[in-house]
């Protein structure tokens, strides 16, 4: 072989070789979890499986997440700062008209359980898995499920501030029970109930709210 054919190396072929960050490696570990986790269950992937599909080395992925533990909760936290994140903008987008507010999440939760491969709600189905109530898949599930409950309860406050928590409370049962209801019989199910019954929950307590 002439040296002309020679193999070059990666650092011989003009490029520089490829450099992520941190926060880039973070996104490529956390969204190969997300497929994975999607498609079976957290518990059914092994680590090293994991790492094979991220295409990073192994003590790359170690240095990112200590633990699968870690793994799970920190793939929770980021779907939790997700979801929230549409709600806020939602919530943003109808500020000054809290019953329309409230419905959007409920809305929100119609899409979702609507969408085609939907197998329930994911902070329910991990943090499930997981008998330790210090595991870190079930304190990211049960942070997600306390920052959606403040925001309802805000908006509840708005609209009918007598019956805030009962109202609140009413409204997050749907939203769970759309989630479990939809994933377990399908989106024409129990689930497609949810939104009207949100809406009369309301109207309830808003004439409840209004004096005699």
């Amino acid at each position: 072989m002439t040296a002309a054919a020679l193999p070059l190396h990666p650092a011989d072929d003009g490029q520089a070789p490829l450099r992520r960050s941190r926060a880039e490696r973070q996104q490529i570990v956390l969204d190969t979890a997300e497929r994975l986790f999607a498609a079976r269950s957290s518990r059914s992937v092994g680590m090293d499986e994991l790492v094979r599909e991220t295409g990073l080395g192994k003590m790359t992925v170690y240095r990112l997440f200590k633990s699968k533990d870690d793994l799970v909760g920190a793939y929770l936290s980021r779907k939790a700062a997700t979801v929230l994140g549409y709600v806020d903008a939602e919530l943003d987008r109808l500020d000054g008209n809290p019953r329309a507010a409230l419905l959007s999440v409920v809305d929100i939760v119609e899409s979702d359980v609507t969408r085609v491969g939907f197998r329930g709600c994911p902070f329910t189905n991990v943090s499930s898995e997981y008998d330790d109530p210090q595991h870190p898949a079930r304190s990211a599930a049960a942070d997600y499920k306390y920052e959606l409950h403040m925001r309802l309860l805000a908006l509840a406050g708005e609209l009918v501030p007598g019956y805030a928590e009962d109202l609140a409370a009413q409204v997050h049962l749907i939203i769970d029970g759309m989630y479990l209801s939809g994933g377990l019989l399908g989106p024409d199910g129990p689930a497609s109930h949810g939104r009207a019954l949100a809406e009369r929950l309301i109207d309830v307590a808003i004439a409840q709210e209004q004096p005699a």
